[in-house]
């Protein structure tokens, strides 16, 4: 027999397909050293249990007697509250204090890191005392005008100033210091394209920094923020130089009476650790919390894991959902709730920019006709996202003028004098150009219904009801109505671009701009965001696309401008400048994407 008849002969023959392989007895693979590190650390367990336990120098009877006393309760319930109170204040004073330093005012952020400069020099006992001995340099406390004899309220510093008040000011001050570091930092974490998203809806800067920035800032934030808090239940220690009984003074006093020290500090180290345990659970959950959207799926929780263990087994067969038709079947209704208005015309007049004195744009001017679809073309360098992001001001112009429907988006008009907008009203006026970024910039943290719907109840003024019902009809007619509570990292690369049109939509604005809306995506959801927008295109909106889809820019725009080197080299139908470019560098960029 040859040998490869004797091999094939051993093989065991596959199941038949569709059958399922039942009589097969698998094995799992062994981790042999995994069983000897896990009997190691049991028998280390074991002796270090065995060595506490039976060694009667520990004074288990001593702990026993003292762990729930009156006294040790008492000092328990002033470190709590100190924890607390001082954890609330210096993080509110932290959250201040890291917004002042991101300010735009030079004189606000120096006085904010001046503060945390100072604070995280001076040691936490320095502080305590020089507070505890505050009256020695302020004799009374006065609020009143600055500078002049009017006084609204005086009060003597060392009845204001007791020890229960100084702990907490010092705790909270100290605090403050570190939480605003940790909290800035989180702020500095957060993508610059949220920024962006956030302002290109026009969403007011409060609503930014509490709906869109701090909730995503609090993942980086929390891990060390936690830290501090424990810390600070352990730093509370700190103000026995104030006579204050909380735990660890309780504690000092007892054992100086009864010389048992080593059970006296057990019962502190037992009530420290019940407090990280508990601080260590709240954190879990609040992490928890702030993670969702971050993942495609929470990691289930160990009371879950039991739960399903335990539960009896469902035999119920879940329904089968129904097809959802691709984005192009669903049609863009010409009446309804949402209807498009007439487009806006824009004007872009002599525009030029430049970054650190290299020039992007280079005296641009360009009228865009109300209704009309621009498309605008060009090698990457040449300046179109730029351009494109003047027109609602996301980028200031260095020289020129933009404006929609007459109205300057960064300018007031007085005559033949322009006066330069506050950020808010720019804001105000940004609503009517809606837009849709490259990487989508979608507020990962909410639902796809959320994305939706912030905006129109920031800056429309509509009821969370009015908007969410809104933006449940916009999502239905990009073809994603049940994904409506999915966020934006558990949907594909063209679902999240179909939402980020719907988002812009939803303030019905009079301009809708895209930068290059399909080139992050695959080439297959590629067909199904163009459609979207060739439903738009087709509705009566001003959109104005920077794109490379060639086909797609000859099929939709009723105009094509090509861009090389911050200037329009060339413009027209695409008929002519698709097909017979007048424009020698026109001509050889063709060549070569077509």
């Amino acid at each position: 027999m040859s040998s490869t008849a004797s091999v094939s002969d051993t093989l065991t023959p596959l199941p038949p397909a569709g059958t399922a392989p039942t009589r097969y007895r698998v094995v799992r693979k062994r981790h042999p050293w995994r069983v000897v590190g896990t009997i190691l650390a049991g028998l280390l367990i074991a002796i270090m249990a065995e060595s506490v336990l039976t060694n009667p120098r520990w004074g288990w009877d001593t702990f026993a007697h003292w762990f729930l006393s009156p006294p040790v309760l008492a000092g328990l319930g002033r470190t709590l509250a100190l924890t607390v109170v001082a954890s609330a204040l210096g993080f509110v004073l932290g959250t201040a204090l890291a917004l002042a330093r991101v300010s735009g005012s030079p004189l606000l952020a120096g006085l904010a890191w001046f503060y945390t400069w100072l604070l995280r020099s001076i040691p936490l006992i320095v502080l305590l005392l020089v507070l505890y001995n505050f009256a020695y340099l302020y004799q009374s406390i006065r609020i009143g005008v600055p500078f002049t004899d009017v006084v609204f309220f005086e009060y003597p510093t060392m009845q204001l100033l007791n020890q229960t008040a100084v702990a907490v000011l010092g705790l909270s001050l100290n605090q403050a210091a570190f939480s605003s570091e940790i909290i800035r930092g989180g702020i500095l974490a957060v993508d610059q394209g949220q920024l962006e998203a956030a302002a290109a809806l026009g969403m007011p800067r409060r609503r930014q920094v509490w709906r869109i920035v701090l909730p995503q800032a609090m993942r980086a934030i929390l891990p060390a923020g936690f830290n501090e808090i424990i810390g600070l239940a352990k730093g509370t220690s700190m103000v026995y130089v104030l006579a204050l009984p909380e735990l660890f003074y309780t504690v000092q006093v007892v054992y100086q009476r009864n010389m048992e020290v080593i059970p006296l500090l057990m019962v502190a180290t037992v009530w420290y650790i019940i407090i990280l345990t508990v601080l260590s659970v709240l954190q879990f959950h609040i992490e928890r919390h702030f993670a969702r959207g971050a993942v495609r799926t929470l990691s289930p929780t160990w009371y879950q894991r039991l739960y399903r263990r335990v539960r009896p087994p469902s035999v119920a067969v879940p329904p089968v959902p129904a097809p959802v038709p691709p984005a192009a079947a669903v049609p863009f209704p010409a009446r309804g709730s949402w209807q498009r208005g007439p487009g806006a015309e824009v004007r872009i007049e002599g525009v030029c920019k430049q970054y650190s004195g290299h020039p992007v744009l280079q005296d641009i001017d360009l009228h865009v006709r109300p209704g009309e679809v621009l498309a605008i073309l060009g090698p990457s360098g040449s300046g179109k996202s730029t351009l494109l992001r003047t027109i609602n001001a996301l980028e200031k112009v260095d020289r020129g003028l933009v404006s929609v429907d007459g109205e300057f988006i960064g300018y007031r008009r007085c005559g033949d004098t322009l006066y330069e907008l506050k950020e808010k009203d720019i804001l105000r006026r940004r609503i009517e150009v809606g837009m849709v970024f490259q990487n989508f910039n979608l507020f990962p943290h909410l639902t796809a219904l959320d994305n939706v719907a912030e905006a129109p109840v920031a800056v429309r003024g509509l009821t969370r009801a009015q908007a969410r019902a809104q933006a449940r009809e916009l999502l239905a007619r990009v073809g994603l109505g049940d994904r409506e509570a999915a966020y934006p990292r558990q949907l594909s690369g063209g679902q999240q671009q179909r939402v980020a049109i719907a988002r812009a939509l939803a303030l019905n604005p009079k301009v809708l701009l895209f930068d290059e809306p399909t080139s992050a995506l695959d080439p297959e959801l590629v067909g199904e965001v163009l459609d979207v927008i060739k439903e738009l295109a087709r509705s009566g909106s001003t959109l104005v696309i920077v794109t490379h889809e060639i086909g797609f820019a000859r099929e939709v725009a009723d105009r094509v401008v090509f861009m090389d080197a911050g200037r329009i080299v060339e413009s027209g139908p695409p008929a002519q400048v698709l097909n017979a470019p007048t424009q020698a560098r026109t001509r050889e960029f063709l060549a070569k994407v077509l």
